[in-house]
């Protein structure tokens, strides 16, 4: 069984995958800022699970995780850098500090998810690296600047770095979930078509990690639209944008 480092397990699709990953028998490291849920996931699998809270955008936590993490294992055969946040922008008020604090936690933690546990990949069987992104990459969105702009350069990271680690036999899978049901998109104010619970997706994920395939998206005809609407001409998605926002302030 595989040795897996999952962050952002404390809540939401990461919670729901450590407990199918657990189910299946796979030894987890599980990291999130909040112990007392970590703790709770890891009842009934105490030999199969290190509980390993930290605050990711900080470097230094994120190093004593993975030194750890070394300590008893040795190498990590799949990392799942599942961590993030979302922050909406609202109109008439740009907010620098908001920009920062998603790219802070979703880029720059993520970054030092990555730099701290390549080295232990690189000594694991058959590696296997994942990071989630989001569909809304795929169509720019109302309100979405910050979060989308964080998503739009982890897609363009782990497919950089699926490049980069293709000669070392490091397999990278991206993740883009559409809407499901988290305590994060629970304060949304504005319809989320096609929402999965977050078991549904953690399911669909874990099936799919099998294959090690370069790209989990879902659902399929909502990932689908996004795709083909992200093609339109840039005045016809203004448009589309223009009509979503209306949409959103009067919901």
């Amino acid at each position: 069984m595989s040795r897996i480092w999952l962050t952002g397990a404390s809540s939401g699709i990461g919670a729901a995958l450590a407990s199918e990953l657990l189910e299946q028998g796979h030894r987890l490291a599980l990291s999130a800022r909040q112990v007392a849920p970590l703790q709770a996931l890891a009842t009934g699998y105490l030999d199969q699970v290190l509980v390993l809270p930290g605050d990711l955008t900080d470097p230094a936590q994120v190093a004593d995780i993975c030194q750890t993490i070394d300590a008893q294992w040795g190498a990590l055969d799949l990392v799942i850098l599942n961590a993030g946040t979302c922050e909406y922008l609202e109109p008439g008020h740009f907010d620098t500090h908001l920009v920062e604090r998603v790219l802070t936690t979703n880029l720059l933690g993520t970054s030092h998810c990555l730099e701290a546990a390549l080295p232990l990949l690189r000594r694991g069987q058959r590696p296997h690296l994942v990071g989630v992104c989001s569909a809304v990459t795929w169509l720019a969105l109302p309100r979405a600047g910050a979060y989308g702009a964080s998503k739009a350069a982890l897609r363009y990271l782990f497919e950089s770095l699926r490049i980069d680690l293709a000669a070392e036999g490091i397999d990278v899978t991206l993740i883009s979930p559409g809407f499901v049901d988290t305590p994060l998109t629970r304060r949304n104010d504005f319809p989320m078509p096609m929402r999965w619970s977050a078991q549904r997706a953690a399911r669909h994920i874990a099936q799919r990690l099998q294959a090690r395939p370069l790209d989990i998206a879902f659902p399929w005809f909502f990932t689908f639209v996004l795709r083909l609407l992200g093609r339109l001409p840039a005045r016809w998605r203004l448009a589309l944008g223009r009509r979503l926002a209306r949409s959103s302030q009067e919901s």
